[in-house]
């Protein structure tokens, strides 16, 4: 009787999961590239002085506006400005404020360059006016407010220009500037992308002195891609482009002095000058920092520059058998001690030192990571950062003492947690996201993390989202070649463990890149759970050389790009080809960009392993890649050539047996066509028979339109006929 009854409540309760699972609705390509799954943010988010207040930018079909917030009580206290009201000002995209908060650089009409460059026009609003001033009548870059908001320093035609906005005059304070060969104050195409910085100026305290780095390209070798457009004849975009191992542009440091007119250029013979990747000027008036870094980017100089007799000193040299990467942590605090972040003790963590460069303490401490640095209270005493002290695969908000003593977690949620804090560090704004939530806003006080309340919770999507056929994205680790590596899977919503499934691995494992992370979906991870709904496992494994485990951990693959990292993508579809549900004749693996020439190479190399391999814009040569990025990795081909050419697929394509699909943007200024081309050449004169895609200018990205939709059904199809 009891077994009766206990059955028919199993039957009730089955019966009951399947009609749920059949009233929910699978994923499409249309939903994903349709915008079904956008989240809600809070836009270009900046705390007021106040501490009490700030400010977001609201934007709708009618207009954009700047919009201030009271924190505590979440109630809109006013609008700082309106495109509605400006004729002038179709959409904001982005603002800034002036140090003392009356003005505001509004960017309008931007158009991409590269990744992070723009150029765009912009507008100073007067706040207590509502005046506004056009900056330029032509499209700018950079523009930067001195402190005191009196004047805004930009960049134009490879040259600087300062406007006066109380006389309303310009003034051009180089002349220099020309197309691919010289650029003052704003990077270059190698150091945009692999420094990741655009505006090469800055404004000392008093806005009397203007540093900013000259880019001299004239011998770095130029490229040029095709654009097809819809015109009779193609154009020609032609940049200076250099490839590792080529010459770099000459980067020079100058300070403008606007008292005297003069320029002086600063003396860094003393220093590991090579790169200049950061300069900022320090709390003392007179005193520029920079960061300069040898061609193998293994050593450091922190260099104060003395811009009343133009002398520099030393202050800090960080060494690394390897690399050492250059961060945005460098903080002044009063008397102009600074903090730094470092991975000499094997893990990256915070320290203090004085002004001479003298080792105060060292703050964070213990096997996990330090992956932000948020700021220092001076009233308190306290550093926030975010860190992986639950886990690498999380992210959690702390604060310390300077002292590295009374530590204490402000973010509750296990998952990926990152802070805005108030101006005065007496709140900040969390944004928590899981795997299974959504991103989450709330405003929590800094002294102990307390909630005060939530500000968006993006419920709207996730009750979307839960109306689809979705899987549990399964964290596990899986111990390969030594090592445990993190790994997610993706099951069938209906997996059977009994039924054999076929296995699609994805991966980026570029250097310190992670994939398996505990965060909210990516249109990659929906395209995932579409897959897992026609039934493929789904893998995504961080193997060697990936970021977030360790300084060793992270630079095993020193010179050696592709070999560690494929040896572990091996391993790890073999021992999971030999779970009882998983089909060993049925293996495939894809990625993009630096996870393309891992698809390629696991491909190729591993033919017993894989059948089928997805490429989207891959790198095929490190020969063909940038300096900066590269030889960081790899030093340069002269001196590494077998580094270079062992890992490289080109070299492998003689023992491609499965299924191979190769895609790529032709106006890809990042990964240029050009490794492809190669890559096809290869294959073609090995008799290889492989599928191959080239979408017309279309860069690194691959979008625009349909072009996105298109490209994901070609590779679903190609899945499912080939796997």
């Amino acid at each position: 009787m009891k077994k009766t009854a206990y059955t028919s409540l199993l039957l009730l309760f089955l019966t009951a999961v399947s009609t749920l699972t059949a009233q929910q609705k699978n994923i499409t390509l249309e939903d994903i590239w349709g915008g079904q799954f956008r989240a809600e943010y809070l836009d270009v988010l900046r705390s007021l002085d106040n501490g009490k207040e700030y400010s977001v930018l609201n934007r709708s079909r009618n207009g954009s506006t700047v919009d201030v917030y009271d924190y505590k009580s979440g109630k809109k206290v006013r609008t700082l400005v309106n495109s509605n009201s400006l004729p002038e000002v179709d959409q904001i995209i982005s603002y800034e404020f002036s140090d003392d908060e009356s003005k505001l650089l509004l960017a309008t009409r931007l158009k991409q360059i590269y990744r992070r460059s723009s150029l765009g026009t912009y507008y100073v609003y007067d706040i207590d006016s509502k005046k506004l001033t056009l900056v330029s009548e032509d499209q700018i870059q950079e523009p930067t407010f001195t402190k005191d908001g009196s004047k805004v320093a930009y960049g134009k035609d490879n040259n600087l220009f300062i406007k006066n906005l109380k006389s309303g005059e310009t003034l051009q304070i180089t002349s220099d500037g020309e197309k691919n060969s010289i650029i003052n104050g704003i990077t270059d195409w190698v150091y945009e992308e692999e420094f990741a910085f655009v505006r090469a100026f800055d404004w000392n305290k008093t806005g009397n002195k203007l540093a900013y780095i000259k880019f001299d390209e004239t011998e770095v070798p130029r490229f040029s891609m095709d654009v097809y457009g819809k015109d009779l004849y193609p154009t020609q975009d032609v940049f200076k482009y250099p490839k590792a191992g080529e010459p770099n542009a000459k980067v020079s440091l100058h300070i403008y002095n606007l008292e005297t007119g003069e320029t002086n250029k600063i003396n860094l013979d003393n220093f590991n000058s090579y790169y200049i990747p950061r300069i900022k000027w320090t709390e003392e008036d007179n005193v520029l920092s920079a960061q300069l870094t040898n061609r193998h980017q293994n050593t450091v100089d922190l260099v104060f520059v003395n811009a009343t007799n133009n002398t520099s000193k030393l202050v800090l040299q960080e060494k690394d058998d390897a690399y050492v990467d250059i961060t945005d942590n460098l903080t002044f605090l009063n008397h102009n001690s600074f903090i730094w972040t470092s991975e000499k003790s094997g893990w990256n963590h915070i320290y203090h030192y004085d002004k001479t460069g003298k080792l105060i303490n060292q703050i964070t401490d213990g096997d996990w990571e330090v992956t932000n640095y948020y700021g220092f209270d001076q009233n308190t005493g306290r550093i926030y950062y975010q860190s992986t002290e639950n886990g690498s695969i999380n992210r959690d908000v702390y604060s310390i003492l300077r002292s590295g003593k009374n530590k204490v977690r402000l973010s509750d949620k296990t998952g990926t947690n990152s802070a805005a804090f108030s101006a005065d560090y007496t709140y900040f704004i969390n944004t928590f996201h899981d795997t299974e939530t959504p991103y989450l806003f709330t405003l929590n006080r800094a002294k102990d993390g307390k909630l005060i309340r939530v500000i968006q919770d993006n419920k709207a999507l996730k009750n979307k989202v839960d109306n689809y056929v979705l899987s549990e994205k399964e964290f596990s680790a899986i111990s390969v070649n030594g090592n445990d590596l993190n790994m997610y899977t993706i099951k069938p919503k209906d997996f059977d463990p009994n039924k054999q499934y076929p296995l699609f691995m994805y991966q980026y494992s570029g250097p310190g890149s992670q994939n398996v992370s505990n965060s909210w979906n990516s249109a990659n991870d929906y395209w995932h759970q579409m897959l897992a709904q026609q039934g493929y496992v789904i893998v995504c494994v961080d193997g060697r050389g990936t970021g977030l485990k360790g300084r060793d951990f992270k630079k095993v693959t020193q010179k050696e790009l592709g070999k560690y990292e494929v040896e572990d993508q091996i391993a790890a579809a073999q021992k999971l080809s030999a779970l009882p549900y998983i089909d060993a004749s049925r293996t495939g693996i894809w990625g993009w960009s630096y996870g393309g020439f891992m698809s390629s190479n696991c491909l190729f190399q591993g033919a017993d392993t894989f059948e089928m391999a997805i490429a989207v814009a891959p790198v095929s040569s490190w020969r063909f890649y940038d300096t900066i990025y590269t030889e960081r990795y790899m030093t340069t081909p002269q001196e590494n050539a077998s580094g270079y050419d062992e890992n490289s697929p080109i070299s492998h394509v003689e023992k491609l047996e499965g299924d191979y699909l190769l895609v790529h943007g032709s106006a890809d200024d990042n990964v240029h066509v050009q490794n492809t081309t190669q890559l096809i050449e290869a294959l073609v004169q090995a008799n290889k028979q492989f599928d191959w895609a080239i979408y017309p200018d279309k860069n690194h990205g691959i979008y625009g339109g349909n072009t996105r939709l298109h490209l994901y059904t070609k590779m679903t199809n190609f899945i499912k006929e080939n796997l």
